[in-house]
């Protein structure tokens, strides 16, 4: 069943490190919100006080699209015809 999908999420990460000096490898479950899709990839836990802390990586699309929507964007329609005459 190919299924397109367009975005992952998860409540918990798994990181995976090898050491330098050692060569060992070490793998670790953290309680980490993950959310990805075209335009980001986004990583959300605690602070020690509680409070939520977000990393927010963009793709080039999600860039674009940022600048775009903040009005910084180039003048172009990337529908290509539903610009007005």
């Amino acid at each position: 069943m190919d299924e397109e999908l367009f975005e992952i999420s998860a409540s918990t990460v798994v990181v995976e490190v090898r050491d330098e000096h050692t060569g060992k490898l070490y793998r670790r479950e953290l309680p980490i919100d993950f959310y990805e899709n075209a335009n980001l990839l986004r990583l959300s836990g605690e602070n020690l006080d509680g409070s939520t802390s977000q990393l927010v990586f963009y793709s080039a699309r999600g860039l674009e699209r940022l600048r775009d929507i903040s009005g910084k964007g180039f003048d172009h329609d990337p529908c290509g015809g539903h610009g007005g005459k």
